[in-house]
C-alpha cells in the first residue's frame, strides 16, 4: 500500500502545476503514469524530490504542500 507521502512524492515530480484547475481522476491518472514509469517503485520519485529540495528550496516547500493537498482531495474515499 502506498502512503499520502509517497503519492505526493509521485506527483511533485510530474509537470503538473498548483496553477492548473486539476481533477481528481486527472491528479490519479498522472500518478498512476509516473508511478509506471518508475516501474512502480515510488522510491524513484523520493530520491528526485529529495534533489530538488536541495537545489530549489524556495521552491520545494510550497510544490510539497500543494502536492499533499492534491492527493489527499484525490484519493480521500467517497462518502456512501
Amino acid at each position: 500500500m502506498i502512503t499520502t507521502t509517497e503519492l505526493a512524492q509521485v506527483l511533485f515530480v510530474t509537470p503538473l502545476q498548483p496553477s492548473d484547475e486539476l481533477s481528481p481522476a486527472q491528479i490519479r491518472s498522472a500518478v498512476d503514469e509516473r508511478l509506471c514509469a518508475c516501474g512502480g517503485d515510488p522510491s524513484w520519485c523520493a530520491a528526485y524530490v529529495a534533489q530538488e529540495a536541495g537545489d530549489h528550496p524556495e521552491t520545494y516547500a510550497p510544490r510539497m504542500r500543494w502536492a499533499l493537498a492534491a492527493v489527499a482531495g484525490a484519493y480521500e474515499p467517497v462518502a456512501a
